[in-house]
């Protein structure tokens, strides 16, 4: 009788276990797909701007990292106070106006960091844009395996609650002048230069020519 009692808990362990391992490949599966149809409306918004840096055949060789959940981190958010409007560099060479508006605290592999967020004085006047905020970063994988001048990052005010906020680096971007001259790309402030390599988000443009 005690024999058959011990197969019976076995086997509800080994089940327990088994759904568990479902549930976590069921999730990671939707989290792939997540980001799969991400990267097809970002593509699909340089063949939808007037303005846009690549055609078919350019947005065909833009090349990411494998959708990785450890570089979709949550972050705590420190709203800033008495922040003044400055001049962000852009490697065309002119200044954009920016306020610094929050910073975000979050952890990745175990070791803390920090990033600052901002908001574009400029776009900010028009309706559409006036809740978008701005992340740009450069890592330690900058002109290896991704473009020199380092990423961004973009969100709305309403993607902060609780002053929390998520980060997922597999959604980050190049700026326009990763795939051609004559465009005005922010860079990245020394305050948001990561001392790691995010293996996540888009790769270098360049390496696919």
């Amino acid at each position: 009788m005690l024999k058959g009692k011990k197969e019976i808990l076995l086997m509800a362990i080994l089940w327990v276990g088994t759904i568990s391992i479902g549930s976590s490949q069921n999730a990671s599966g939707t989290y792939k797909k997540e980001i799969k149809k991400h990267r097809k409306e970002y593509k699909q918004g340089f063949l939808n701007g007037g303005q846009s840096p690549l055609d078919k055949k350019g947005v065909r060789k833009l090349d990411y990292f494998r959708a990785d959940e450890t570089y979709r981190v949550q972050a705590e958010i420190e709203l800033t106070r008495g922040e003044k409007p400055f001049d962000m560099p852009t490697y065309s060479g002119i200044t954009k106006s920016f306020i610094k508006y929050a910073v975000a605290h979050f952890q990745l592999n175990g070791k803390k960091y920090e990033l600052t967020i901002y908001k574009n004085l400029t776009l900010i006047r028009l309706p559409q844009y006036r809740d978008k905020l701005f992340l740009p970063f450069k890592d330690l994988s900058n002109g290896e395996e991704t473009y020199g001048g380092g990423r961004y990052l973009d969100f709305r005010i309403s993607d902060i609650s609780n002053n929390q906020l998520i980060i997922d680096f597999n959604k980050a971007y190049n700026p326009f002048c990763a795939y051609s001259d004559g465009y005005i790309c922010p860079v990245p402030p020394i305050e948001n230069h990561l001392a790691v390599k995010i293996y996540a988000g888009e790769r270098n443009f360049e390496a696919l020519k």
